[in-house]
């Protein structure tokens, strides 16, 4: 039976940090995946691209972008006093890789040193070169069944589908449910429940939005930039966000909508009522409600021989067109010389302040399932790790790394950070723990 100083469980970012920095101090590494190939959803990342970091010069600011929730913003601290996010652009330039910075201070491989090679390969092949010069072993198509625990609930084996290792040390690495088509399929968090670890309860997130009204399917396919969308409960604004979205069959999506999906859990529980949450769209957020009317009362007196139809085209996309012909009281052929003052406000009141419900008929939070989502929400319960080794408080020789804990943050890097600060302190704890108490 072969012995291992350090097994890490799952081959995507987390994973493939670890495992290299758990060798760089020493000790023997195993690498397990269950695919084929490593890294899938690294590959799809970003559409391909890989926007693998954010600059965001402030830590303090960058750690708050990971949840409201006080105890995973503190969690956080110690992971990344060891590595941020300028160590994690570093440590990619260090291995050949230079990188171009984007708006919203998004970090991307420089794909122009290599035009034939997307960013997310690029990311990978560094990895993966890594773990060839440094000697980790990596075992493919190899997925973990469990563990073989002593008296003391210390993993003494872990064991896969054709063969039995002797560890000192595991990492579980195996990421959470979103994309299961690229093997994130939440086996991680049966792996941990049986070692005695809460899983806290799993959302998608990063996902587009279901919407109860069925006139969204009108707008279908129109991407909207610069726009205002805010969430209300109860007749008062909880949240808003700005910038592009888009409308879809089954409701809206874009990056603003994904931003705010994440939190949908927080306003609301699965049972309550369909109608609790409303999305309030704001087509023109950069001018007042009155120049606004203004603007579209010169274009009716300017346009007068024209229908309310045809001179909505000077002031819209063609499929939004569609939508406040929908919601419109005035008729789409009525000339616009006849359009009344009351109907000038209402439609301004309505370019401003577009209403949709999120549709929770499905108990589901409106929310698309986990085959459309970027990250998953939820996971292990951070009260039962420690924050500055990444080590289980209640199975002494285990580590936990990136998707599979209790933390997600929004688009724009701070994913994929969560995995190389997490996986770099979860390898390096896992090596040198082991390695003292040999």
């Amino acid at each position: 039976m072969r012995h291992v100083d350090v097994i890490v469980i799952g081959g995507g970012p987390a994973g493939l940090m670890a495992a290299i920095q758990a060798v760089k101090v020493g000790a023997s590494v195993i690498l397990i995946e269950k695919n084929l190939n490593l890294g899938e959803k690294l590959l799809i990342s970003g559409r391909g691209r890989c926007n693998f970091t954010n600059s965001e010069p402030d830590v303090q600011k960058f750690l708050s972008r990971y949840s409201s929730s006080s105890s995973n913003y503190k969690f956080l601290n110690s992971a990344f006093s060891k590595f941020n996010q300028k160590d994690a652009e570093a440590f990619f330039n260090s291995v050949n890789v230079p990188t171009v910075h984007e708006r919203g201070g998004r970090i991307f491989p420089d794909e122009s040193v290599k035009p034939d090679v997307k960013g997310g390969q690029i990311i990978l092949n560094a990895l993966l070169n890594l773990c060839k010069k440094y000697g980790v072993r990596i075992l493919r198509r190899s997925p973990v069944i469990g563990f073989d625990i002593d008296n003391n609930n210390k993993i003494k084996r872990v064991i896969t589908r054709d063969d039995e290792i002797e560890c000192g040390s595991v990492i579980i690495a195996t990421g959470g449910r979103s994309y299961p088509k690229t093997g994130s399929t939440g086996d991680g968090y049966s792996l941990a429940s049986k070692l005695g670890h809460n899983i806290i309860k799993i959302y998608p997130a990063l996902v587009p939005v279901k919407i109860k009204e069925s006139w969204v399917k009108l707008a279908s396919g129109c991407d909207l930039k610069n726009v205002n969308l805010s969430v209300y409960k109860a007749g008062e604004k909880i949240a808003v966000r700005f910038g592009e979205m888009e409308f879809a069959p089954f409701g809206i999506s874009g990056p603003i909508v994904m931003d705010l999906s994440s939190h949908i859990p927080d306003w609301i529980e699965p049972e309550d009522s369909d109608d609790v949450l409303q999305f309030s769209l704001d087509l023109k957020p950069a001018l007042t409600h009155e120049v606004l009317r203004n603007r579209i009362a010169s274009d009716f007196n300017k346009f007068g021989s024209k229908t309310f139809a045809q001179v909505l085209r000077k002031l819209m996309p063609s499929k939004i067109i569609s939508i406040v012909l929908e919601l419109s009281d005035v008729p789409h052929d009525k000339p616009a010389a006849y359009i009344s003052s009351e109907e000038i406000h209402d439609l301004a009141n309505l370019i401003k302040d577009i209403r949709m419900t999120l549709d929770n008929s499905n108990h589901d939070c409106g929310l698309l399932s986990f085959n459309h989502a970027v990250i998953t929400r939820g996971g292990i319960d951070l009260k039962e790790v420690d924050p500055g080794t990444m080590q289980s408080k209640l199975c002494e020789n285990l580590y936990f790394a990136g998707e599979i804990l209790d933390l997600n943050g929004p688009s724009g890097g701070f994913n994929l950070q969560l995995c190389w600060s997490t996986g770099y302190v979860a390898g390096m704890s896992a090596g040198l723990n082991y390695k003292n108490n040999k």
